[in-house]
């Protein structure tokens, strides 16, 4: 887990001042106010030592209607409403990475991979995604388990910023989940319709793997998974020791969300028909 990593305290939380980046996007203008929603408690966790500030959990999530069985929201995602994209096998890695090449920054400031690490990493967008190239540190909080607990982590703590359906935080080993920077003048996720449960699509060497947006860390670092993420991508999952110092693409679908956020099953399947719609977009 990243030594410097830190869960959004409140929505409200001060922002950082901005970070120059010639030539980018004007700031947006704020965003609405996290609504609590049912079963999404918002509960005082415990202070983290040894990070770059204090740490809590979870994160009150948006009040949303009714589901249907597939796991996604109702026009939620990228092309919604779209004839849904011919299937020719699996989403190649090439064929993200190459869609990916370019940027059209949408970050108005650029961050760091790790603490002392020049800001050089911005976040891009498309109409239908955000995406960047970083690191992947290997985010092990949550429930505790055999490889993610206060004995392997010496800063591991029992919160992630979103929870699963039953109130309990997310289950790092378990499940593959990405982690999005605090809201800050640098970039706001939720100005791009990006929350707990986004749909993410994760590039390594020749691995796509299919995650969802759990945790949120520090406002200027970004480039970090939870130890399911790493391990499907071939990562060392070690959370003192493991992840990867670069060529991790991080592609998240505007608009999508899957409920329940655990439902690995669900994500697999929306995030192959957003990543086909997400190639067939460019």
């Amino acid at each position: 887990m990243r030594v410097q990593s830190l869960t959004l305290v409140a929505a409200s939380a001060a922002l950082l001042a901005p970070t120059a980046f010639p030539g980018a996007p004007p700031p947006p203008r704020p965003g609405p106010q996290v609504q609590p929603g049912a079963g999404h408690q918002h509960q005082a966790w415990p202070v983290r030592a040894g990070r770059s500030g204090a740490r809590f959990g979870p994160v009150p999530r948006d009040q949303a209607g009714p589901v249907p069985p597939s796991g996604m929201r109702p026009g939620a995602g990228a092309g919604a409403g779209v004839k849904e994209a011919r299937r020719e096998g699996p989403v190649r890695a090439a064929d993200l990475l190459a869609r990916a090449r370019g940027c059209d920054p949408v970050s108005r400031g650029r961050y760091r991979t790790d603490a002392g690490a020049p800001a050089d990493i911005p976040v891009c967008g498309t109409r239908d995604a955000v995406y960047w190239k970083a690191d992947l540190d290997v985010d092990c909080d949550g429930r505790p388990g055999d490889h993610c607990n206060g004995g392997t982590d010496p800063h591991f703590t029992a919160a992630t910023a979103y929870t699963q359906s039953d109130g309990r935080a997310l289950d790092a080993e378990r499940l593959p989940y990405v982690v999005v920077p605090e809201p800050s003048d640098i970039w706001d996720h939720r100005e791009h319709d990006v929350r707990g449960g986004s749909v993410a699509a994760v590039v390594h060497g020749d691995r796509v793997r299919y995650a969802v947006v759990g945790d949120v860390g520090p406002r200027d670092l970004i480039g970090e998974a939870s130890y399911a993420a790493a391990r499907s991508l071939g990562i060392p999952a070690d959370p003192h020791a493991g992840g990867t110092a670069s060529g991790v693409t991080y592609i998240v679908f505007k608009g999508s969300e899957v409920e329940p956020i655990e439902d690995e099953a669900a994500a697999e399947k929306a995030g192959e028909r957003l990543a086909r719609e997400f190639l067939d977009a460019g």
